[in-house]
């Protein structure tokens, strides 16, 4: 816990700007996005995970170059373990949130709706019957807005996204193409490696009017992973991101209002080593921690990438 790194305060590139994971500074044309070790859920923060911003950051970066072929993204450099230097973009007001199972436990969730008699959640009708992990037929859209920090999203259908002109309909009608590829890309790839892309949610933006995918990809704080082998029709199975840790505040009763419990010591050490789990299964490679303290070498590599790229 030592190491873990709740902020990133590097005056020298200007006012920092803390999303619920990442320190972002802008830098002329570009955004620095120091990704923290932050953990949040119900649309707080919650505490810290040593290691977890690494593995967010270098597993974005590998998710970015292997799905170029189907959307551009916004990645320049990543001159750091904890760091990915983008181009600045302009966020659509929509994250779109692909689900391939009924699961989950916010508010928002696919499972949560269904459970309070909701069968036409997102606009999308389902069926009597189902259970909680069930496979869908076929893997969903379901959009939310995008909330401030500390601010709750909210729901979305299609028609509502269209009827409010939050993206144009022929913007929209790619958005949702692109979205399922990339779903079927992060499938195969976690099938492959033992575990089961469960849902995941993607953010885009335009950048001279091009479509560009922005923040994140496919990492275990964006998506649910689960373990294959620990699958069974009905039952839990064992949960390889973020979802390990809200389940555990959702079980006391906390869901996003008041104060939240304390992470305990043993609860933090498990959520470090699922995400390093699923980081080394996807990608291959072992997980090599970078060099600490984190602040000072993420201050010392900033420098030299900026000096060096003008």
């Amino acid at each position: 816990m030592a190491q873990a790194v709740s902020a990133v305060e590097l005056p020298e590139l200007g006012i920092r700007r803390a999303g619920k994971v990442r320190d972002i500074y802008e830098v002329g044309d570009r955004l620095v996005l120091i990704a923290t070790d932050r953990i949040s859920a119900f649309d707080r923060v919650l505490g810290v995970i040593p290691f977890k911003g690494q593995v967010l950051n270098q597993l974005s970066a590998w998710w970015f170059e292997r799905t170029r072929d189907l959307i551009p993204n916004h990645l320049l450099a990543v001159p750091d373990p904890n760091v990915m230097v983008v181009r600045r973009a302009q966020p659509l007001p929509v994250e779109v949130v692909v689900r391939g199972y009924i699961t989950g436990v916010t508010r928002t969730s696919l499972w949560t709706l269904y459970a309070q008699g909701e069968r036409r959640p997102y606009g999308i009708p389902l069926p009597d019957g189902l259970r909680k992990n069930d496979p869908l037929p076929h893997p969903i859209l379901t959009p939310t807005t995008k909330a401030p920090s500390g601010a709750h999203d909210e729901v979305l259908t299609r028609d509502e996204i269209l009827r409010r002109g939050l993206v144009p309909a022929d913007l929209w009608e790619r958005i949702e193409a692109i979205a399922l590829a990339l779903f079927a890309r992060g499938q195969e790839v976690a099938r492959q490696a033992g575990l089961i892309l469960v849902d995941t949610k993607y953010e885009f933006g335009l950048m001279d009017g091009e479509l560009v995918l922005i923040d994140e990809l496919h990492t275990p704080d964006s998506s649910r992973y689960w373990l294959a082998e620990s699958y069974r029709p009905g039952q839990e199975p064992e949960s390889m991101d973020k979802e390990f840790v809200r389940a555990w505040f959702a079980a006391r009763g906390y869901r996003g209002d008041g104060e939240p419990p304390q992470m305990p010591a043993e609860l933090i050490r498990e959520a470090a080593a699922r995400y390093i789990a699923v980081y080394e299964r996807l990608t291959g490679e072992p997980f090599r921690p970078g060099e600490q303290p984190a602040v000072e070498r993420i201050r010392r590599n900033l420098q030299a990438f900026l000096n060096i790229s003008g």
